[in-house]
């Protein structure tokens, strides 16, 4: 009977002899569907594998390639492991001892599988991630600023103090130089007010105020000058302490900077978006709950197919083939004869082994 290619590769993924499958035409549909399910975890773990390391080599010259050579290397030591904890189930244990063997291997499965949906659940999720990490990004930078500006203005307060003071006496001055010109302007007008004579003509009242505002403009004049040297001294000092270079990211900057995200950061943005409050949030951590629940059960489906299908031919012919090879070895007798044939063998010497096969058929002429 001639089998597929493809059946025969299954067969070998599903983690059992194919000398043993192909005796027993009732395993090969069991079989054949253990190994398409263990193949396809380990396909998916590949991808998800080399998604996650794309991120850790992005920017690199061989960054793609890196990527996909780890994919193939960790979807091949999947396949490894998930066979190996498959061969390892015993069908022909009874009850409750079947399953406490099992149960580590259970464990293993549950923690491949959360392992592998993680790297898909980031590209499933690519754009809310996307905009989370603008977000953060543009938040970041925010708080970066004030700590910056906070940080100068404690260097620098004496001069900023010097400024708020010179400011609050310009403006004080600069409303009452104005009051003044226009009680010196009523002044000459002859206009009488509670602050005039009534007296039109430049008189004596009249040159009293335009003393008073000459006075008073050359002060406004005098912290005019020192607010713009004290200006002038911190533009150049922001200059040379940054303060200029820190200025808020564009949409094409954070863009770019969300698409070279890498994986912690990622991952850190899809926690926090099925860790909000909000609809949208809980909506997607219920999706992210339901995928990874699904690569669970996808990874222990051969696990759980095998525990609870009933022991089958095959499982029958495997333990009498261990029982008998255990049978051999522990038999007293057995290994005494094979003990006296190696002592007549040398390694590499075709005549220990003319001595050992004579020796053999000696024995064999004795005891008939």
């Amino acid at each position: 009977m001639s089998f597929s290619r493809l059946q025969r590769f299954f067969w070998i993924c599903a983690g059992t002899p194919i000398t043993i499958i192909e005796k027993y035409p009732t395993e090969h549909s069991k079989y054949f569907g253990i190994g398409a399910t263990i193949f396809f975890t380990a396909l998916f773990a590949g991808l998800s594998g080399g998604y996650a390391l794309y991120f850790v080599f992005a920017g690199s010259a061989f960054g793609e390639l890196w990527a996909v050579l780890f994919g193939i290397i960790w979807g091949v030591a999947i396949l490894n492991l998930d066979r190996s904890i498959i061969s390892g189930i015993k069908k022909t244990s009874k009850g409750l001892k079947q399953f406490y063997q099992a149960s580590p291997r259970l464990i293993f499965a549950v923690l491949i599988a959360i392992v592998i949906a993680r790297p898909l659940e980031l590209k499933i999720f690519d754009k809310e991630i996307h905009e989370q990490l603008r977000a953060r990004y543009l938040s970041e930078q925010k708080e970066r600023i004030v700590k910056v500006q906070q940080s100068f203005n404690e260097k620098y307060v004496l001069e900023l103090t010097q400024i708020k003071t010179y400011q609050e006496e310009y403006d004080k001055l600069s409303g009452e130089v104005n009051r003044l010109r226009e009680e010196l302007k009523e002044e000459v007008f002859g206009s009488r007010t509670s602050t005039t004579s009534g007296v039109q003509g430049y008189g004596t009242y009249a040159k009293n105020k335009e003393q008073v505002v000459t006075s008073k403009q050359a002060r406004l004049e005098y912290l005019a000058g020192k607010l713009a040297e004290l200006h002038e001294y911190l533009n150049r000092q922001k200059g040379v302490e940054g303060i200029n270079n820190q200025m808020m990211l564009t949409d094409a900057t954070l863009d770019l900077k969300a698409s070279r995200a890498g994986f912690a950061d990622r991952s850190w943005a899809l926690g926090e978006l099925t860790h909000s409050t909000s609809d949208v949030s809980r909506s997607s951590a219920n999706a992210v709950l339901f995928i990874t629940l699904l690569f669970i059960v996808f990874e222990c489906a051969p696990l759980i197919v095998k525990l609870l299908a009933e022991a089958g031919p095959s499982d029958i012919d495997i333990k009498e083939s261990e029982s008998r090879i255990i049978s051999q070895l522990t038999n007293a007798t057995f290994l005494s004869r094979n003990r006296t044939i190696r002592e007549y063998r040398t390694m590499g010497s075709k005549i220990g082994g003319r001595r050992a096969k004579r020796y053999v058929s000696n024995k064999r002429g004795w005891g008939r």
